[in-house]
C-alpha cells in the first residue's frame, strides 16, 4: 500500500516539475508546506522504493513508476473537482480542498464511474487538462497573462485553484474558462495590467495575472462585445 503521504509528494514533484522548475528540496517544502529536512527523508524513501531519483543538494526526479502514480492521484482529483461542480453543487473555489481528501481513497472502480458519468472530460473547472485511462495528459503550451502586451487577446484556458479567495474574486470579474480578454494597458515595472473581458473592463496587479492561463493568443483590436463567458457558479444547478 501507498500512503497518503508519499501520493502527496509524488503529486508535487510532478507539478512542479511540469512548471518548469526544478523540483528542489526547497520548491517541494514551500509546495508543501513542511520543513525542508522533512523532505530531504522522504525523498531518500522515495527513491529507495524507486519513484524518484534523488540527487543530494539538488532534488529530484520522477521516475516512470513515480510519475504514473502521480498522474493517478491527479486524475482522481480533477475528475472529483469536475463531478463535485457538475454534480453536486459546489462551486470552483470550494473544490479543491474536497479533492484533496477524496482524492486517496476513492476505488478505481468510483473513478471510472464519475468519469463516465460526466462523459470522459478533458479538463476541470480550473481548465487543468485531466490524465486519460492510460494515464496521458495533454499539457498545452500556455501563456500567462501577465506576459501580454497592450492590444493582445486571448482566451483563459486555466487558473491556479489553490487560492479559493482568488477564484471567488476572479469569478465576480468573470476572468474565467473560455473568456476572451484583451489587454488595454500595462504600466511598466511591474505595474498593474488593465484588461477588457466582455463589456467590463478591470484592473489586476502582475501577480494575480500570473496565475491566469491563456491559449490562442494573438494581437486584435478589441474582444467582440457579443462575448459573454458564463462563469463558473453560474453554472453550478
Amino acid at each position: 500500500m501507498i500512503s497518503q503521504a508519499v501520493e502527496d509528494y509524488l503529486k508535487a514533484i510532478y507539478h512542479i516539475q511540469t512548471s518548469g522548475r526544478r523540483p528542489s528540496t526547497n520548491a517541494i517544502a514551500e509546495r508543501l508546506s513542511v520543513a525542508p529536512a522533512s523532505v530531504t527523508n522522504m525523498l531518500k524513501q522515495l527513491a529507495s522504493m524507486k519513484m524518484v531519483v534523488h540527487t543530494p543538494y539538488q532534488g529530484a526526479e520522477l521516475t516512470e513508476l513515480g510519475a504514473k502514480i502521480a498522474l493517478e492521484v491527479i486524475r482522481h482529483h480533477r475528475l472529483l473537482e469536475l463531478y463535485l461542480t457538475e454534480h453536486l453543487g459546489f462551486s470552483w473555489d470550494q473544490v479543491h480542498d474536497e479533492a484533496e481528501r477524496l482524492e486517496h481513497v476513492i476505488s478505481e472502480e468510483m473513478e471510472n464511474r464519475i468519469d463516465e458519468a460526466l462523459g470522459r472530460p478533458l479538463v476541470d473547472p480550473h481548465g487543468d487538462p485531466i490524465p486519460n485511462r492510460d494515464l496521458v495528459v495533454e499539457e498545452e503550451l500556455l501563456t500567462p497573462l501577465s506576459e501580454l502586451l497592450p492590444g493582445q487577446r486571448g482566451v483563459i484556458a486555466r487558473v491556479s485553484d489553490r487560492d479559493p479567495a482568488m477564484l471567488r474574486y476572479l469569478n465576480d470579474l468573470r476572468l474565467v474558462p473560455s473568456a476572451s480578454i484583451i489587454v488595454t494597458d500595462k504600466a511598466p515595472f511591474n505595474g498593474p495590467i488593465s484588461i477588457e473581458v466582455g463589456n467590463e473592463r478591470h484592473t489586476i496587479g502582475v501577480e494575480l495575472a500570473t496565475h491566469i492561463r491563456l491559449s490562442a493568443v494573438k494581437d486584435a483590436e478589441k474582444v467582440p462585445s457579443s462575448e459573454n463567458p458564463v462563469r463558473p457558479n453560474d453554472a453550478v444547478g
